[in-house]
């Protein structure tokens, strides 16, 4: 599962700055959340109740937020405003369950199972997130635009393309987990075989 809140913090500056375009980088942060059980059933049905919210009533197993912001710089050229540096930082937000109550060797494997495929399904969330951020830069790479003294017509380009990459990336994202929680999907195997054998 995972929550996007996506910001991006424009700034066009005058100051003088390399060449190179900086890059984006991402800073990653996991929390846990506690839960108890003696089987596989009472482990879901904590999750359900003690998981991230998803919407106003349900509860993720796990979930992956993430904001982003960038900084761009400009530099004037005659009457060209021309992007000089990019500085992009995703914030990545990882949550999981944590078992913290003493398990059976037999449910403990497969806990560390399901909390692998977990674990598995929120980084590739948080893969997805990191391409967007690649993707992004690439499309303000070089950017320049004419007649623009205070890089106006550069900022809103600049927040266009990127805005246009996150659709592109947000519609992969809803499409991974439309795949992974549907009827049949990954998830559903998982909790099946967390649960086990009655």
């Amino acid at each position: 599962m995972r929550l996007t809140v996506l910001s991006c913090l424009v700034t066009i500056g005058a100051l003088c700055a390399p060449e190179a375009l900086a890059g984006t980088r991402a800073v990653i942060q996991t929390r846990t959340y506690d839960i108890t059980g003696s089987s596989g059933a009472a482990l879901v049905e904590a999750m359900d109740s003690k998981g991230p919210k998803h919407g106003f009533m349900t509860h993720a197993i796990a979930q992956t937020a993430y904001t982003v912001d960038w900084k761009l710089d400009g530099n004037q050229d005659n009457g060209f405003c021309r992007l000089q540096q990019v500085d992009g930082t995703l914030n990545l937000f990882y949550t999981f369950p944590r078992v913290a109550s003493p398990v059976t060797p037999a449910l403990n494997r497969r806990w560390v199972r399901f909390f692998a495929g977990v674990r598995a399904h929120e980084e590739t969330h948080g893969r997805i997130a990191r391409q967007m951020m690649r993707a992004a830069e690439r499309s303000i790479a070089g950017l320049r635009v004419a007649n623009d003294p205070f890089c106006y017509k550069m900022r809103r380009e600049a927040r266009l393309r990127i805005q246009a990459v996150y659709a592109e990336y947000e519609a992969r994202q809803n499409a991974f987990d439309r795949r992974e929680h549907s009827n049949g999907g990954h998830v559903e195997h998982l909790i099946v075989a967390l649960i086990g054998k009655p």
